[in-house]
Formats: C-alpha cells, sequence, structure tokens
C-alpha cells in the first residue's frame, strides 16, 4: 500500500508526490486513459500546497505519464505524448543539441527577464538535485530535464513550456545513448562540467541580464555537444 503522505526527508514534496502518483498509475489504481482527481482532492488527501501539487504534475507530465487538458483536466497517458525524439546513437545526441541551441537560448534570455522568485527557488531545487545525483545517471538527468524545463516555464510564454513538454526527457538524452555508441565518454564526468555551466545560467537568470543567460546557455549546450563528439 501507498503512503498518501509524500516523503518529506531527503527530497521535495514534489518529488514525493510525484514518487506516489506514479506508483499509483503504474500499480493501475489510475488507468491509461482515467482522469486524476481534482487539483482540490489531492492538496487534500496528501496534505500538500496547490503549488506542490502542480509542480509534481508538471513533472508528470514531462515524464510522459500525464496529459493536462486546459479547463478539462489531467488525464494518464498510455505513452509518452507528442513527438518523439530517438536519441541513441552519438549523432543524434549532436542533432537534438542544435535543435535546443536555438530553442533554448532564447528560453533563458526571456527566463531572465521574466522569471519570479518561486522560478529561482525551484531552479535551485532541480540545481541541488543533480549536482547530489552525479553519479545516477537517471537521477541526474532528471534533475537536468527539471532545470530546463523551469526556465522554460519562467519565460512566461507557454509555448515554451509546450514545445519542451512535447520533445520531452528525449532533449537530455544522456541516458538512451549506447556504451558502444558514446565510446570513452564517462556520463558522471561529462556532468560535472555541466554542473557548473547550469550554475552560469542560474546566475545570470537570477540578476535579470538576459544577454547573460542566452550567452550562458549557448555556451553550455554548445560544450555538451563537444563533449560528446569527444567521447
Amino acid at each position: 500500500m501507498v503512503s498518501n503522505t509524500p516523503r518529506r526527508r531527503g527530497q521535495s514534496l514534489a518529488q514525493g508526490l510525484v514518487d506516489a502518483l506514479s506508483q499509483r498509475i503504474r500499480a493501475g489504481t489510475y488507468a491509461a486513459g482515467s482522469k486524476l482527481p481534482p487539483e482540490n482532492t489531492i492538496v487534500q488527501a496528501f496534505g500538500v500546497s496547490r503549488t506542490v501539487v502542480r509542480e509534481a504534475l508538471s513533472r508528470l507530465q514531462a515524464a510522459g505519464m500525464v496529459e493536462t487538458r486546459h479547463g478539462v483536466g489531467t488525464f494518464v497517458l498510455a505513452g509518452e505524448p507528442g513527438l518523439r525524439l530517438a536519441a541513441d546513437t552519438a549523432q543524434a545526441v549532436g542533432r537534438i543539441l542544435d535543435v535546443r541551441l536555438g530553442l533554448e537560448s532564447q528560453a533563458a534570455a526571456l527566463a531572465a527577464r521574466h522569471r519570479q522568485m518561486e522560478h529561482l527557488q525551484d531552479m535551485r531545487e532541480a540545481l541541488d538535485d543533480y549536482q547530489a545525483h552525479l553519479g545516477d545517471d537517471e537521477r541526474c538527468a532528471a534533475a537536468d530535464w527539471r532545470f530546463h524545463l523551469l526556465i522554460a516555464e519562467a519565460t512566461g510564454n507557454r509555448y515554451f513550456t509546450d514545445l519542451m513538454l512535447h520533445l520531452g526527457r528525449g532533449m537530455i538524452p544522456r541516458t538512451q545513448v549506447k556504451p558502444v555508441e558514446r565510446g570513452s565518454s564517462d556520463l558522471s564526468a561529462l556532468a560535472l562540467p555541466a554542473a557548473r555551466e547550469h550554475e552560469g545560467i542560474y546566475s545570470a537568470i537570477q540578476r535579470q541580464d538576459s544577454d547573460g543567460a542566452r550567452a550562458a546557455m549557448w555556451l553550455h549546450l554548445s560544450n555538451s555537444r563537444e563533449r560528446f563528439k569527444a567521447g
């Protein structure tokens, strides 16, 4: 039986709620195609705030487990919605990063202009999670994806968020690359310089430096592309 209270130690309330809802989805309690309980019901059942519920649903959406239909509700998906990026080769990784260069550099610039304190707090949490799990490919990739999705949300332009959600976790393809394709690349070693670059992006967004945020994101994604080539 899954507890109705998200764990509070070692993880955020939002992640605890994500884990609890994910278990119910996998167990079939919330079947594919079914509608999740209303936001108010989840708030009362799990003893969390509306903000936590919205963040958890955003993460489940990013993971391709649910889809929110405006004015209707949130529904469980049988598979990942929207576009799917096949990133199972090093060449595919490079091409995806080419796409991200334009999209996310502009998103970072807009995020610096429009971000609110809650955006910064959530980004900080994602970066801390990333740093704490450098040696765990799956958890590190999840935190990486969350950071980039939060930047899209901070733009104040829903279409950046929609694009990121439709493109999905394939935009953070590190764990999808086959060992034979990535050659000598040590994924935990690749994560360390990326962590420093994330901090540069965050810092620029925090001080509302649009040009600096754009440049920091461009540098990060360009360097990511080169790191995979070098591997």
